[in-house]
């Protein structure tokens, strides 16, 4: 472990820049070729084989150790997302509408620290890293098309882990959950069908604005009044478009959203009470039959409770056991992490970025959010731990 200290320390003035170049620079999901470049540059300086253009923008290192051996995959997300940055910080994004709100800078920055750590380690491990740089992670569904293009195959990977910063934890935290971790997504869209007429006029009209109001109000009394309460479930509205001039009634509304849950069943009734909902008002006012689609999405994120061992002996290891957080209540977010590990056992833990002072960070997906540089070293010290202490739990890893 101090071996891996030092290297940190060497490596972490460069890290720091480029961590904040690409935070300067985001790149919407399967638009990361800047950073894509960067990436596979780094990774062949440090004499790491290269596939470029992995789901289109993604990037995929192997790191072959001293002798033959299972393979780990360690991941990290490269996108930004659609959010104009209010950070305030000197290298704030140049690309207006466009900001790392998420820390995915971060995480790139991370994994590429830890791919040289353990290259300079090559001679003390066997088997395999992949390193595995995935576009499009914010809805775009990045994980699924790398699984579907083969990434976990030539050669075969037994495991994989990421992580994810996580503003509740102090740097030098780590968080770690057995199980269920993150909540299943689904994106619907959904357009109310009226007629258009003077906003004098009501009358000879169909208000889509009033319809939608009331399909609004009504979808909150799904979670509410027909899912399980012991059943954690979501809907949530995120934009709403209708009409473009106050003495006008529009044609249309057209509204998009999301539905979260950690059940099949549950997530079955949300998008039917919300297709029975939708069409009942609408008949109710003699208005055509809405257009309710929803998204393949992500499914519930699940860690292996054997991969979750490995972390947190790890984390024990490096950060202590005070530090080591276990984590009991899933997180309503969604990650397509969930992709990989449908298909191999794996885990995902969360690194703190929060200051040690306990002042609150903002939080992800906020226009004022910047991942924390000091959550670097132990970011790199866990991916590179994880890979290394792999070794105690050889017969699954």
């Amino acid at each position: 472990m101090k071996k891996i200290n030092e290297l940190i320390d060497n490596a972490l003035p460069a890290l720091i820049d480029i961590r904040r170049d690409l935070h300067q620079h985001p790149e919407l999901g399967f638009e990361e070729h800047r950073t894509s470049s960067i990436v596979s540059d780094w990774l062949e300086q440090n004499d790491i084989e290269v596939k470029k253009g992995v789901a289109k923008t993604g990037v995929v290192g192997l790191l072959r150790g001293k002798s033959e051996g299972k393979t780990v995959a360690l991941r990290a997300d490269m996108d930004a997302l659609p959010i104009t940055e209010e950070s305030g910080v000197p290298y704030s994004s140049l690309t207006p509408g466009k900001a790392h709100s998420c820390g995915h800078d971060g995480h790139t920055t991370i994994l590429m620290g830890t791919a040289k750590i353990l290259s300079q380690l090559r001679d003390t491990f066997a088997g395999n890293v992949k390193f595995v740089f995935q576009p499009a992670e914010e809805g775009g569904g990045g994980g699924d098309v790398m699984c579907q293009e083969g990434v976990l195959e030539n050669p075969k990977v037994n495991s994989i882990f990421a992580l994810h910063d996580w503003p509740d934890l102090r740097v030098g935290e780590v968080g770690i959950q057995y199980g269920p971790s993150m909540a299943s997504s689904n994106r619907f869209e959904l357009t109310l069908y009226g007629r258009g007429g003077h906003a004098a006029r009501p009358n000879l009209a169909i208000d889509p604005i009033v319809l939608a109001s009331k399909v609004i109000n009504d979808f909150q009394t799904i979670v509410s009044r027909q899912v399980n309460p012991l059943s954690p479930a979501v809907i949530t509205i995120g934009t709403i478009n209708a009409g473009n001039a106050a003495n006008v009634i529009p044609e249309s509304v057209t509204m998009l959203g999301t539905i979260r849950s950690f059940d099949e069943n549950t997530k079955k009734l949300m998008m039917s009470s919300m297709k029975t909902i939708a069409e009942s008002h609408s008949k109710m006012v003699g208005a055509s039959p809405p257009k309710l689609e929803f998204n393949k999405g992500y499914p519930v994120t699940v860690n292996d409770d054997d991969m979750v061992d490995v972390v947190a002996k790890v984390s024990k290891n490096i950060v202590g056991e005070n530090n080591t957080k276990i984590i009991t209540e899933p997180s309503m977010g969604a990650e397509d992490f969930s992709f990989f590990l449908r298909q191999i056992p794996g885990a995902m833990f969360r690194i703190g970025i929060a200051s040690l002072d306990g002042s609150p960070s903002p939080a992800l997906h906020n226009p004022k959010f910047n991942f924390n540089d000091d959550s670097i070293p132990s970011g790199v010290s866990m991916m590179s731990g994880v890979e290394i202490g792999r070794a105690s739990c050889r017969e699954r890893v």
